[in-house]
C-alpha cells in the first residue's frame, strides 16, 4: 500500500512556528478535504462539511474513491495519511472527471503534431526551457509513433504558457505549491494546452519543481492520458522529486494503448513498480533505520514500521533525494545513527534524512577494499561487536566499527562460515539477534551464534501478504 512521508514519526523534525488549535486544525482540514475532492474528484461544492455526513454521503464515497486511488487504508475518514497526500504538491488535473471533459478517450487524429512556447518563465534562461519541453516530448515520442514539431508563430496544436491566478479558462492557480500546472485533452482551441503557475520556481534540477518533470506529465493528458494510481508512473497525480525522469511501463501501456507501437524496431520497455505480495519480488538492499526496515528496490523504498499494518511504498527520492536509484547495499550502525548507502565503487551516509556532507566517497580509502572489489553485494553491521559483514560475490569481508578498519584474515568464503545460505547474498539485516540473507526469492534466518538456517521463508515474508 502507498503511503507519503507523514508516517516518519520517529524522523520528523518540528517547524518552529506557532501552533493552530484543535479547533483551528481540525476546521482547515475540513476545508482541505472539501477543496480537494471538489478540485479533483467531482465533489459538488452546494453540500455541507464532511464531518457532519453520514457514512454513505457523498463526500464521505468520494473521500473513499480517493483514498483507493492512492493505494491508502480505505476508511472514508480523512486521516493523517489522507490529509498528507492531499497536501503533497501535484498536477492540477482532476483524478476523476466529469465525464465531458474525457469523452471516449480523446486522442489525436494525426500522429505528427506541432507546439508553440508563447512565453518563458523568467525563473530559467530561455534556452533552458526550450530544451526541457523539447526532452519531454521525446519521452513521449520514442514510446510512441507521435512526432512534434516546435513552431515559433501562428496555429499550434499544444500551446504552453507560463501564467499566474485566474488565467480565464475556468482553472485559476492556487499561488506558491500546491497544484502546479494544468493541461488540456486532446481537441481543438484550447485542447492539448498547457498551463504552468507562474507563481512556483521553476528548475533544472531536484530543487522546487523540475520543469522537465512537470512538462513531460502535462503533456501526457495533452496526448490524451489520464492519471495514473501506479506511484511510479510518471502520470502519478503528485510531483516526487527524481533525477530519474522517464515512462514507466505503465505510461508506456498507456500512449500505445492510444496511438499504437514505437516506429523503432526494438519496442521501449520501462521500469515495473514493485508490488509487496509479487512472489517473484527481490530486493537490492535491506536495512533497519531507527527501529524500522526499509527494503530497496530500483527506485524506490518499501518500509515496515511497527506502529502500522501497511507496508509503504514509495521513491527513495523522497528521503534522501541526493541518492542514486539501484542501490547495492545498506547498512545501519545504530551507535553512531548512521546509515551507510553503497552503490558500485562509491557510498554515502545518511542520519535520518540527511545525508552528510562530503559525500559519496570511495569504498577504498574509507575501508580498505582491494581494487578488485567492484561494488558490494550485501552488508549488515552486528550491534553487539561492533563488526560489520560485507558480501561480495562468494566471499566476505568483516570490517570492525570501532577500530575503523577491516580484521585480518579476510576475505573468507561465505558458504564456509555461513553455511546453508549459498555462494551469494542480495541482501541482509540484522534484527533480534538473527541474520536475515535474501538470495532471489528467497530468505534465511540464520542464527549467527550456532551458524545455522533457522527458518528458510519468502523474500517478501515481512509484508503481511
Amino acid at each position: 500500500m502507498l503511503s507519503l512521508p507523514v508516517l516518519l514519526l520517529l524522523w520528523a523534525v518540528g517547524a518552529h512556528s506557532f501552533p493552530a488549535t484543535s479547533s483551528d486544525t481540525q476546521e482547515q482540514d475540513a476545508q482541505l478535504v472539501q477543496k480537494y475532492l471538489e478540485s479533483y474528484y467531482d465533489l459538488k461544492n452546494d453540500v455541507t462539511k464532511i464531518q457532519k455526513q453520514k457514512s454513505s454521503s457523498p463526500e464521505v464515497e468520494k473521500l473513499k474513491q480517493m483514498q483507493k486511488f492512492f493505494g491508502l487504508k480505505v476508511t472514508g475518514k480523512p486521516d493523517a495519511q489522507t490529509l498528507n497526500v492531499m497536501k503533497q504538491p501535484r498536477c492540477g488535473v482532476p483524478d476523476v472527471a466529469p465525464f465531458e471533459i474525457t469523452p471516449g478517450n480523446p486522442h489525436w487524429e494525426n500522429t505528427h503534431l506541432t507546439y508553440r512556447i508563447e512565453n518563458y518563465t523568467p525563473d530559467l534562461p530561455r534556452a533552458e526551457v526550450d530544451h526541457a519541453i523539447e526532452k519531454a516530448f521525446q519521452l513521449w515520442s520514442n514510446a510512441s509513433p507521435l512526432t512534434f514539431t516546435k513552431v515559433e508563430q501562428g496555429q499550434a496544436d499544444i500551446l504552453f504558457s507560463f501564467v499566474w491566478g485566474d488565467h480565464h479558462d475556468n482553472n485559476p492557480f492556487d499561488g506558491p505549491d500546491g497544484y502546479l500546472a494544468h493541461a488540456f485533452q486532446p481537441g481543438p482551441g484550447i485542447g492539448g494546452d498547457i498551463h504552468f503557475d507562474e507563481d512556483e520556481r521553476w528548475t533544472n534540477n531536484i530543487k522546487k519543481y523540475n520543469l522537465f518533470h512537470v512538462a513531460a506529465h502535462e503533456l501526457g493528458h495533452s496526448l490524451g492520458l489520464s492519471h495514473s494510481s501506479d506511484i511510479g508512473a510518471l502520470m502519478y497525480p503528485s510531483y516526487v522529486t527524481s533525477e530519474d525522469i522517464l515512462l514507466a511501463q505503465d505510461d508506456i501501456n498507456g500512449i500505445q494503448a492510444l496511438y499504437g507501437p514505437s516506429n523503432n524496431p526494438i519496442q521501449p520497455t520501462g521500469p515495473i513498480t514493485p508490488q509487496a505480495c509479487d512472489s517473484t519480488l527481490t530486493f537490492d538492499a535491506v536495512t533497519t533505520i531507527r527501529g524500522e526496515v526499509m527494503f530497496f528496490k530500483d527506485r524506490f523504498y518499501l518500509r515496515i514500521n511497527p506502529f502500522y499494518p501497511e507496508v509503504e511504498l514509495n521513491f527513495i527520492s523522497v528521503f534522501w533525494p541526493n541518492l542514486p536509484s539501484g542501490l547495492q547495499a545498506a547498512y545501519e550502525v545504530s551507535e553512531r545513527d548512521e546509515i551507510h548507502f553503497f552503490k558500485g565503487s562509491t557510498y554515502w551516509t545518511a542520519q535520518g534524512q540527511n545525508v552528510l556532507q562530503g559525500y559519496p566517497k570511495d569504498i577504498y580509502r574509507s575501508f580498505g577494499f582491494p581494487r578488485t572489489v567492484k561494488h558490494i553485494d550485501a552488508a549488515v553491521s552486528e550491534e553487539e561487536s561492533g563488526k560489520t559483514y560485507f558480501f561480495v560475490a562468494n566471499k566476505y569481508w568483516r570490517y570492525d566499527e570501532y577500530k575503523r578498519s577491516m580484521d585480518a584474515g579476510y576475505p573468507k568464503m561465505i558458504a564456509h562460515d555461513f553455511p546453508g545460505i549459498g555462494n551469494k547474498v542480495d541482501a541482509v539485516f540484522q534484527k533480534n539477534g538473527f541474520f536475515y540473507f535474501f538470495h532471489g526469492t528467497r530468505q534465511y534466518e540464520f542464527d549467527p551464534k550456532s551458524k545455522r538456517i533457522v527458518t528458510p521463508l519468502r523474500a517478501n515474508s515481512w509484508f503481511n501478504c
